[in-house]
């Protein structure tokens, strides 16, 4: 149904001649006829009967009028539903347990007021897909991987450059350490299970493993992360890189032990990508509150990041 034939059908009802209401919508009187004769046509019915004085609705006309006052004010909170500032800000954070969901906590802490609606996308490619198409408004995402350059309307914000730890149990040779080089990882079996092939954190970790010469078994003795500490809480030989800002729950018996990285510090680069078009309020405060925050997470000493890695600092 034509919703401007219905809005000129309410205006032409409540003004009761069709020249005022031609005057309210800022048309002339004979689109005003135009439009309510095509809507008695599609309806199969007369709404008006002309009088002398104007037009009076016809019974069907009453009949109708109060289901069109009803698809205007559907029309209206349609609209609403996707207006900028109105929709809730749909916010793509890897995982909700890592320092993306982290980040955006500190961003609702300081914006309590903003609606947001919170997802986990598979990889980069998932993401920027869902960028495209308009499902999400930002993704938190390591970029440019080689060979895979973002399309021209998406923008990439640095905005972490997240330091590693170690999570080792405590009989593990590293436990007690205060930190620890990559360097001396050689030769220590490093288990990371949900390195997905093609995704940007599985070439994050095989560049690092080819700068340090590190071992990272992407299988390992049990499937998922679910498990992890409590496999690590038993090993004496096996470890797992976490970032500093990544939660790991455990229960206080297993003594688990977070190592810092240092000489270099190796650093995962978070940046946050969105469609250079997308008009939604709500991202340009999360984009200015990220870039003016970079700095409250510093990584202390030397950076390491892959070369195509993009840095939130020199």
């Amino acid at each position: 149904m034509d919703l401007n034939a219905v809005r000129t059908f309410v205006a032409a009802a409540d003004a009761g001649r069709f020249q005022d209401a031609a005057t309210d919508l800022s048309i002339t009187q004979q689109a005003v006829s135009k439009r309510i004769a095509a809507l008695e046509k599609q309806l199969g019915v007369r709404l008006f009967t002309r009088t002398a004085r104007g037009a009076r609705l016809t019974v069907d006309g009453q009949a109708f009028l109060p289901h069109a006052r009803e698809l205007l004010r559907a029309e209206e909170r349609a609209a609403a539903s996707v207006r900028p500032g109105r929709r809730a800000l749909r916010v793509d954070v890897i995982g909700r347990k890592l320092a993306p969901a982290a980040l955006l906590r500190d961003f609702l802490r300081a914006h309590p007021d903003t609606a947001l609606d919170v997802v986990t996308l598979h990889d980069v490619e998932a993401a920027v897909a869902a960028l495209r198409a308009g499902t999400v408004d930002a993704s938190f995402r390591a970029v440019t991987m080689p060979g895979r350059p973002l399309p021209d309307d998406i923008t990439a914000t640095p905005v972490l450059d997240e330091p590693l730890h170690l999570l080792t149990g405590p009989a593990h040779p590293f436990a007690d350490a205060r930190s620890v080089r990559p360097a001396d990882l050689a030769g220590h079996r490093i288990w990371m299970p949900e390195l997905a092939p093609g995704s940007e954190w599985a070439a994050y970790y095989a560049d690092l493993a080819a700068a340090f010469g590190l071992t990272i078994d992407v299988v390992g003795p049990h499937f998922g992360t679910v498990p992890l500490p409590d496999v690590l809480a038993d090993s004496p030989t096996l470890t797992t890189f976490v970032g500093e800002l990544t939660r790991v729950l455990w229960p206080a018996d297993y003594d688990l032990r977070r190592v810092p990285l240092r000489h270099p510090v190796p650093a995962y680069p978070h940046c946050l990508l969105h469609h250079r078009d997308n008009p939604h309020p709500a991202l340009a405060a999360l984009r200015d509150h990220l870039t003016r925050t970079a700095g409250d997470h510093p990584v202390p000493g030397e950076v390491w990041t892959p070369p195509w890695a993009r840095r939130s600092s020199p």
